[in-house]
């Protein structure tokens, strides 16, 4: 049986984490606008990342770079189980403000699968306690070291995630479909805006994303719906709002995309909220 609990933490910057068992799951291709830091307890996690396929097996640790295209399903006939957690670039930057390494900004990891017995004894250990602790200080203080101690010891450069360089008419197409992503918006359009035949602009911006026009258009629902479950809109309402069909449309996409139905995400951040 698969089962997935899940915690937001309001007073950790509003920090996601995640624990899941999944036997069936299977992540479609997507992003996150903070990073995947994953500890895998049992089984093995086959996800693709950094344009290769990569396996995870029990007691390693998954790196995933905010905004990275990732997937993820079982590599094992039985399944996997996993903590993870998002923390946000923001969050990051905050630290390496905070030790006196400013110029560092948000870290880069470059390897998808790492394998560090004492980061993920550590990890373990933060996972617990932010599943439990109510000390505000106590999951600050456990949450923080941990974060420095993973920038420390597999931070491979510095980089900037507004600084992405992109050709400026696929900025453009980019510009519009964040700013009209409710709406049923065309490839022909798209590539238009872009002064690109649809042929070439999909190809561009696959190349440039990671992702189709379609899968970006989606996974930016995704992450507007969040923002407004957090802000305790009804998940019918947030479902119309973001340009989804109906209910079931919405959340078999937020569950393929986040491992939780959008009923379990609200409750918990309402939960936590209060």
């Amino acid at each position: 049986m698969e089962k997935t609990v899940f915690q937001y933490h309001q007073d950790l910057n509003g920090l996601e984490v995640l624990k899941a068992q999944y036997k069936q799951q299977n992540f479609a291709r997507h992003s996150h606008e903070g990073y995947t830091i994953g500890l895998i307890e049992n089984g093995a996690q086959r996800f693709f990342r950094s344009g290769a396929n990569h396996v995870a097996p029990a007691s390693s640790i998954i790196l995933v770079n905010a905004d990275q295209v990732h997937n993820g399903q079982t590599a094992t006939e039985h399944g996997w189980g996993y903590r993870a957690m998002y923390p946000t670039p923001e969050l990051f930057e905050g630290l390496t403000d905070d030790i006196g390494k400013a110029k560092l900004g948000a870290p880069y990891f470059e390897q998808a699968v790492v394998f560090d017995p004492m980061l993920a004894q550590q990890m373990a250990f933060t996972f617990d306690l932010l599943a439990t602790e109510k000390s505000v200080l106590a999951k600050q203080s456990a949450l923080y070291q941990l974060l420095i101690n993973l920038i420390a010891r597999h931070n491979k450069s510095a980089f900037n995630l507004k600084g992405l360089s992109r050709k400026p008419q696929l900025n453009t197409a980019l510009d519009y479909l964040r700013d009209y992503y409710f709406d049923n918006i065309s490839l022909t359009e798209l590539a238009a805006i872009a002064h690109m035949s649809p042929f070439h602009f999909i190809r561009q911006f696959k190349a440039e994303t990671g992702m189709t026009p379609h899968v970006y258009q989606t996974q930016f629902r995704i992450n507007r719906a969040k923002q407004m479950l957090r802000s305790g809109l009804a998940i019918n309402e947030v479902a119309l709002s973001v340009g989804f069909y109906d209910q079931s449309h919405f959340h078999r996409y937020f569950k393929k995309n986040m491992g939780l139905t959008p009923k379990q995400y609200s409750k918990a951040v309402l939960y936590q909220a209060s």
